[in-house]
C-alpha cells in the first residue's frame, strides 16, 4: 500500500511538513481567531438569550441526538441544529420542525460537510 506524501503548511514561509494538507497547528489557530474576529457575535447572528431559553427547552424534550440514535447509540444531544440552514432568514431560524438534536461530533461534522465548516460556504 502506498504511503501519501507530507503537505507543507500553506503558511507562506513556514515549510512544517504535515501529514494531511492545510496549516501547521499555530498556524491555523491564527487562520481560526482572524475568521472568528471578522464573524459577528452570536447574538447578533440571533443565538440570543431568545434562542438560549428555547434550545434548552427543546434539548429538555428531545434530550438524544437524533443521528446517533438512529445508528442504535445512546448520546445525550448538546446542540440545537436547524435542519435547512436559515441563513437569517427569522422564520425559518424560529421554525421548530426545522430542528433537529444532535451531539457535539455530530453538529461538527454535520456543519463541516454541508457548508465547509462554521458558517464558511464550501
Amino acid at each position: 500500500m502506498a504511503l501519501r506524501s507530507k503537505s507543507i503548511c500553506r503558511q507562506p514561509g513556514c515549510g512544517q511538513l504535515l501529514d494531511v494538507s492545510g496549516y501547521c497547528e499555530p498556524h491555523a489557530k491564527h487562520v481560526r481567531s482572524q475568521s472568528d474576529a471578522r464573524r459577528e457575535s452570536s447574538s447578533k447572528r440571533g443565538y440570543g438569550r431568545a434562542w438560549q431559553k428555547s434550545r434548552a427547552s427543546y434539548l429538555s424534550r428531545h434530550p438524544l441526538c437524533c443521528h446517533c440514535e438512529a445508528d442504535g447509540r445512546v448520546v445525550p444531544a448538546t446542540e440545537v441544529d436547524h435542519i435547512v440552514a436559515h441563513k437569517g432568514d427569522q422564520i425559518l431560524f424560529w421554525d421548530s420542525k426545522n430542528w433537529q438534536p444532535l451531539c457535539k461530533p455530530c453538529h461538527s461534522r454535520k456543519t463541516a460537510t454541508e457548508d465547509g465548516g462554521y458558517g464558511r460556504g464550501g
